[in-house]
């Protein structure tokens, strides 16, 4: 599985402070999957549409992480940018990621973070903060390579028993 990551934060792209969420993404699913690209881009949407654009259709993740960018503040565009590139929505995601996380804390219910398609990639975004990209990967870890295997077409799996007896 390739992945891709994109940070989206101000501070980070201009060097005032260091990512610490983006490489622990790449940490965390190191034993699956391969980073192809980890990026750093600024709280703008345009930018961050491009670089999601630039890394489905031309670098051809698998996934794409994006971490930052998702709360209430004036800049947090994350979502935003997501939706604009996605063809298909899949809140599943980042409902399983919310609704986990409001059991740690009640700020989950401000992630406005959301979760897509866009050709044969998925698109997901994280909070920023490390603990919060750690949290929100066991969550949603289990079901990563059945979505990769299922946006490339193989749906053998899809609907079956899982060894259920019928």
């Amino acid at each position: 599985m390739i992945v891709s990551v994109v940070t989206v934060s101000d501070r980070c792209s201009q060097k005032l402070c260091e990512d610490k969420s983006g490489p622990l993404i790449s940490e965390l699913l190191s034993d699956i999957a391969q980073t192809a690209e980890y990026v750093i881009v600024p709280d703008e949407k345009e930018v961050i549409s491009t670089e999601l654009i630039r890394l489905a259709d031309e670098v051809r993740s698998d996934i794409i992480f994006t971490t930052g960018g998702t709360g209430f503040a004036p800049r947090d565009v994350t979502p935003e940018a997501t939706k604009a590139v996605i063809e298909k929505e899949a809140p599943g995601i980042s409902e399983a990621i919310r609704q986990k996380s409001l059991d740690i804390t009640p700020k989950a219910m401000l992630s406005r973070a959301t979760a897509g398609i866009r050709g044969k990639t998925l698109i997901v975004n994280l909070p920023g903060s490390p603990k919060a990209v750690r949290e929100s990967i066991e969550i949603i870890l289990p079901v990563l390579e059945h979505a990769v295997e299922t946006l490339q077409g193989n749906t053998q799996n899809c609907g079956g028993n899982y060894g259920r007896s019928v």
